[in-house]
């Protein structure tokens, strides 16, 4: 798939999963806030300051550097998704960030003015675009001169089962093929090294990637996969093709391989890493 059609291809994706995201905004906020808060941290931003998140998703890295501008800064939240972008409108609605706008921007071409932010922020997000080289070039390009960015990635797939068995019981039962690891996807940057090389030959300095454990806990593991559902569009579409018998046999299959992970009354408990990583234009 050419990388014009693989985008789009993508962002009909995102655009599809909005709504499951929106159901699952609570539960992202709290999974992801460890990660969040390292990357605001790194951002040391003051009031009166710009800041741009990219791939903003329910927008919730954002929010918090929202409120560390004010008063008199503002956050430019933005996706490739309208339909994302929707989801992170209502979420700044519920929790009264209003020194915000939202904004359609594509990661490989930012479409603000050089130099004309303090900070960015994108968590989760850069691993998933098809040019993650352009688009730290863009970020670099959009910074102003000693400006911060804080990114995250995610850690390789060994550090990260929650997010691996739901393929691997499709992959063991055929009903999935195997991914194109050279294509745009969830492990696609998780070389640390890789990751600083590419900040420094997008022209960043004071490259800081280092990994921030996390956990995710699931009550059951029916609620495991009401959520992978809600936030895996590929999940639900293999899953929306499937007799009810093929469903029951990737059920079992994903309780099978959940055993390890299990805790107290039918509750599991995954360990999980993302890598973080921040740097100075």
């Amino acid at each position: 798939m050419e990388s014009g059609s693989q985008q789009e291809h993508l962002l009909d994706r995102w655009d599809r999963g909005a709504a499951g995201w929106s159901r699952q905004a609570d539960a992202i906020q709290e999974f992801g806030m460890r990660v969040s808060v390292w990357m605001v941290e790194q951002l040391d931003l003051q009031p009166g300051q710009r800041v741009l998140e990219l791939a903003a998703g329910p927008g919730d890295t954002g929010f918090l550097a929202a409120e560390l501008v004010r008063p008199g800064g503002s956050l430019i939240a933005s996706d490739g998704s309208d339909a994302m972008l929707g989801v992170a409108r209502g979420r700044a609605r519920d929790l009264g960030v209003t020194n915000v706008e939202f904004k359609h921007i594509e990661l490989e071409w930012i479409d603000l003015p050089t130099a004309s932010v303090d900070a960015v922020l994108c968590r989760w997000g850069l691993m998933l675009t098809a040019d993650p080289a352009s688009a730290l070039q863009e970020c670099r390009r959009v910074l102003r001169p000693g400006g911060k960015i804080a990114l995250a990635v995610w850690d390789v797939p060994e550090h990260n089962p929650w997010a691996t068995i739901p393929t691997r019981a499709l992959l063991e039962l055929g009903r999935a093929e195997q991914p194109d690891p050279t294509a745009p996807g969830m492990f696609a940057l998780a070389d640390p090294e890789r990751l600083r090389e590419m900040l420094e030959d997008a022209g960043f300095v004071e490259v800081l990637v280092e990994p921030v454990a996390l956990e995710r806990e699931e009550a059951s593991v029916a609620s495991y996969l009401e959520e992978t559902l809600d936030l895996s569009r590929a999940f639900a579409d293999v899953k929306q093709r499937l007799s009810a018998e093929q469903w029951a046999e990737v059920v079992a299959r994903v309780e099978a391989l959940s055993e390890p992970f299990g805790a107290r009354e039918g509750s599991l408990r995954f360990p999980a890493s993302s890598l973080a990583a921040s740097a100075s234009a």
